[in-house]
């Protein structure tokens, strides 16, 4: 991994800066009410563009795959060992593609004071980056093909993304399909509430209406401006995200094994066609070759 530039090195560059860009664009966005709009605006950004970017790394995971089918055919190497070694290695480069332009963006915009805020804020895009790198894997898996797969890739994320709850109001969305089951299962809602409720979750904004200086809390803006479920902590949101990368990397699991059985099902299937059924070219040596 740390030998191909284009694995985590080029994404780490355009991911800080990216993070130069929101920053220097949010820079400093205050503490009043008038900057509610402008760090939701941001923590979307967040929690939608720079997961997305995550696909760019879609050829060297079909690489990944090429070179474990190769050692999977001679023996050297189970299933189960592949994506538990890819998951672990992951973890590191990640962490630095999370981290670093993390603190650029956070700091910058002058989000929440407190290092614990922060801390959730990069553990929030750590997680939806493993979640975006097990989606991803799991369809290099069925589709090999670079162009194809990035295009499968960056549809589902768009349709998980425009129905995550930011766009359009968890009460808003229709049913069956946007609501039902694409909200609930989709990582951007969990995303975007979890930043939400770091973000706002015991700030009071002072605003003034008709002259009159008046206060709104934060638990109001989530419930009624974002229509954000309070029930549960935004502790919650995250232990779902990381569920989600189990969940991916399980199906990434099960899906490369049902390829192997599918291929070697097809090789028992051509060694069983008896020799008189296959087609065979004969040369004939003393023929002359036609002018």
């Amino acid at each position: 991994m740390r030998r191909d530039l284009g694995y985590y090195w080029l994404r780490l560059a355009i991911y800080l800066a990216l993070a130069l860009g929101l920053g220097t664009l949010y820079y400093n966005v205050g503490s009043t009410y008038t900057s509610v709009e402008a760090r939701s605006s941001m923590l979307m950004f967040v929690a939608s563009f720079l997961t997305f970017m995550a696909i760019g790394g879609f050829p060297s995971f079909v690489e990944d795959m090429k070179v474990f089918e190769r050692e999977r055919l001679n023996g050297h190497y189970s299933t189960g060992a592949f994506v538990i070694a890819n998951t672990l290695s992951s973890i590191p480069y990640l962490l630095l593609v999370s981290v670093i332009p993390g603190v650029v963006a956070y700091y910058l915009a002058g989000l929440r004071d407190g290092f614990d805020h922060f801390v959730y804020f990069t553990s929030v895009i750590f997680a939806c980056m493993l979640v975006v790198e097990s989606l991803m894997m799991t369809i290099a898996s069925v589709v090999p093909n670079y162009l194809l797969g990035i295009i499968v890739g960056a549809g589902i994320q768009g349709f998980m993304m425009i129905s995550g709850g930011f766009f359009r109001l968890p009460n808003d969305l229709p049913d069956p399909f946007w609501r039902y089951p694409l909200f609930y299962i989709g990582f951007h809602k969990y995303a975007f509430q979890g930043l939400f409720k770091n973000e706002f979750e015991g700030v009071r904004y002072a605003y003034n209406e008709a002259g009159v200086p008046k206060v709104m809390d934060g638990e109001y803006i989530l419930r009624v401006k974002w229509q954000v479920e309070m029930g549960y902590s935004k502790w919650i949101d995250l232990l779902v995200l990381l569920g989600m990368v189990v969940v991916w990397r399980v199906l990434f699991c099960v899906f490369i094994m049902i390829a192997e059985k599918v291929k070697s099902g097809s090789m028992t299937l051509v060694s069983s066609i008896p020799e008189k059924q296959k087609v065979q070219v004969m040369v004939n040596p003393v023929a002359t070759p036609s002018h």
